[in-house]
């Protein structure tokens, strides 16, 4: 089954938030906290993560259309049409 096309954007900004949220979390509680028991590095993460996801979530669908329009507007389209 696969979800009607008129929740791209709202689907979109919910994978991206996801994927970067995961990675971004995951450097920056290294950086910040260095090396600890793995099970501890896990929990600090998972913190990390939930408490960023909201709001990623939240930026990436306030900022999805503003950054289409942007990239339309400086990105050469098929066919030579700007």
């Amino acid at each position: 089954m696969k979800i009607p096309a008129r929740y791209t954007p709202i689907v979109f900004a919910f994978l991206m938030s996801t994927m970067m949220v995961f990675m971004m979390s995951g450097v920056l509680t290294f950086i910040n906290l260095g090396r600890m028991p793995a099970a501890t590095f896990l929990a600090k993460w998972a913190h990390a993560f939930v408490v960023a996801w909201g709001l990623a979530f939240l930026a990436a669908l306030i900022a999805g259309p503003i950054v289409r329009r942007i990239v339309a507007r400086i990105v050469e389209q098929p066919g030579g049409k700007s």
